[in-house]
């Protein structure tokens, strides 16, 4: 993966490229690329014997595109699970917090072969798809090209439930491979701009959150969504995912969404 990483580490900080830039503000960042950070730091702390199986992220505030501190903690020791969270300051002000339970690993046959399926097609299948409106199309964006977009149903053309295989188009921190961890929140951060039902040139759907629960740890380079978008007269929304990577169904993620209009009222 030798292509211009989302993040390069100085000095303890983590400096942003313009590949993790969001479409609802230019000087924001998406929501996958801190999301990968906060994987990465969560993986850091609970060590080689755990796997990551839940994260909750709060979006405190939009991400801007300033180098970034991530502080991390072990708030639950155990030997069997423990529980980690983690900070996300810019110029020392709070902009991401995250919570993680990690599980120890095992060697544990079940004989329980489990009901695993996938999407409609496979990555090789899809058709590249693209998120945002016609003048942006040339810009650098992690919806773009930090993250390459494969629909194999429905997607970002078209408002209603979709589906697509999403895969890292970059190293997240400049130097290291990826995790599947880290490629699979990076990506999750995804369900509602694939699965919109209100258009973007007239609405935002900005997601306040994360949640990502999985049974194991992702295998893979792609991961699979199929996601769907329910929305509220009220101004609220949610999308929900179920997550999938190269050996079946792997878990799901939610995100709670804040409606508004663009322009004038």
């Amino acid at each position: 993966m030798p292509a211009e990483p989302l993040f390069i580490l100085e000095s303890g900080r983590f400096v942003p490229s313009a590949h993790t830039r969001g479409p609802w503000d230019p000087t924001a960042q998406h929501g996958g690329a801190p999301a990968a950070l906060v994987a990465r730091a969560l993986e850091d702390v609970a060590g080689e014997a755990f796997a990551v199986t839940r994260i909750t992220i709060d979006l405190l505030r939009p991400v801007p595109l300033v180098p970034l501190t991530v502080a991390a903690r072990v708030t639950k020791p155990g030997r069997r699970t423990l529980g980690a969270g983690v900070v996300i300051e810019a110029d020392g002000v709070p902009v991401v917090e995250a919570r993680g339970v990690a599980v120890r690993l095992a060697e544990l046959p079940t004989e329980v072969k489990a009901e695993t399926g996938s999407l409609v097609a496979g990555p090789e299948q899809g058709r590249i798809s693209v998120f945002g409106i016609e003048a942006d199309l040339d810009e650098p964006a992690f919806h773009r090209t930090g993250v390459e977009v494969r629909s194999v149903g429905g997607g970002f053309d078209g408002p209603g439930p979709a589906q697509a295989w999403c895969r890292l188009q970059r190293p997240v921190v400049g130097g290291e491979e990826p995790s599947g961890l880290q490629r699979t929140a990076a990506v999750a951060d995804f369900g509602n701009g694939l699965s919109w039902v209100l258009p973007f040139e007239r609405w935002t759907f900005v997601n306040a959150d994360l949640s990502l629960h999985l049974s194991r740890p992702p295998e893979g380079e792609w991961i699979g969504l199929d996601a769907t978008t329910f929305v509220s007269d009220r101004g609220t929304a949610m999308s929900e995912s179920v997550v999938y990577d190269d050996a079946g169904r792997l878990g799901r993620a939610a995100q709670s969404l804040l409606l508004e209009r663009r322009g004038p009222a």
